[in-house]
């Protein structure tokens, strides 16, 4: 009697046992799924808020622990730090002796102000033009060593040497000037890109104007398109280096004293 009983209690333990384990095994399915749905939705967002000004934005602030914490915010910026009416003038590609001279020109003129996103070896050639670009009251911008436009497609150990050496070349130009921000060439960024820059005190940098006036369209039609575009965001792309910026230069002296007829204050984007 006793055997009996004792057989059919272990055989229902078992049977509790075996549930117990379907169900959770069942529930950690559900947790798991549920955090991946999370992580695909998260990265999908970030991806879409960043097609202005960053191939792979991303809006996820993941660490990456095998990197340097951030010292400021990972995330992508295009927001200005004025709160009211206000436009971010960027310049890239730079410093170039020809062309970043009537870009600096013309920003004086008009009492403007704008990021120049340079490149490590334009930085090392011309040291006099990345010292004026500071004292003018204009910030630095880290914009790579080879202007990778696929970056993103490296290895991180390959990004994170054309960061930091394009970012010893301009602090040694500089004379340790501080480096505010770090755009990644045609906006190819990475989380871990984006977390070496921040751990370098480096925010970085997106756009939401781009005129493409890199591919040399015209003056006319790059004043248009950054007069259509500045509705969607202050940042605005434009290029001191690279090739012949003759289109850009001339465009540049009809937008500034219109920026000013529209009431748009000129200003920096935020780099906290």
């Amino acid at each position: 009697m006793n055997n009996d009983t004792n057989s059919a209690g272990n055989g229902n333990g078992r049977r509790v046992g075996t549930v117990r384990q379907v169900v959770v095994t069942a529930v950690a399915l559900v947790l798991t799924a549920t955090v991946a749905f999370a992580v695909v939705a998260d990265e999908s967002a970030g991806q879409s808020a960043g097609a202005a000004g960053g191939k792979t934005a991303g809006a996820s602030t993941t660490i990456d622990s095998a990197l340097p914490a951030p010292t400021v915010d990972m995330a992508i910026v295009r927001e200005s730090e004025d709160d009211g009416k206000a436009v971010n003038l960027t310049l890239d590609d730079g410093p170039d002796p020809r062309w970043t001279p009537k870009a600096l020109e013309l920003l004086k003129r008009y009492k403007a102000k704008a990021v120049f996103c340079l490149t490590g070896p334009n930085a090392a050639a011309h040291p006099d033009l990345v010292r004026r670009i500071v004292s003018e009251g204009h910030r630095l911008c880290n914009h790579s060593v080879s202007h990778d436009v696929a970056m993103d497609k490296k290895p991180v150990s390959y990004q994170e040497k054309e960061i930091l050496d394009a970012k010893h070349m301009i602090d040694k130009a500089s004379g340790g000037e501080r480096i505010w921000y770090y755009r990644a060439p045609g906006g190819a960024f990475t989380p871990q890109s984006r977390q070496i820059a921040a751990a370098h005190g480096m925010r970085n940098l997106g756009w939401n104007v781009d005129p493409g006036d890199f591919r040399q369209p015209g003056a006319d039609t790059i004043v248009r398109t950054v007069k259509e575009q500045l509705s969607t965001g202050p940042t605005v792309l434009l290029h001191d280096g690279g090739g012949n910026r003759t289109q850009t230069m001339e465009a540049l002296e009809r937008l500034l004293p219109w920026f000013a007829e529209e009431g748009y204050a000129f200003s920096f984007p935020k780099a906290g």
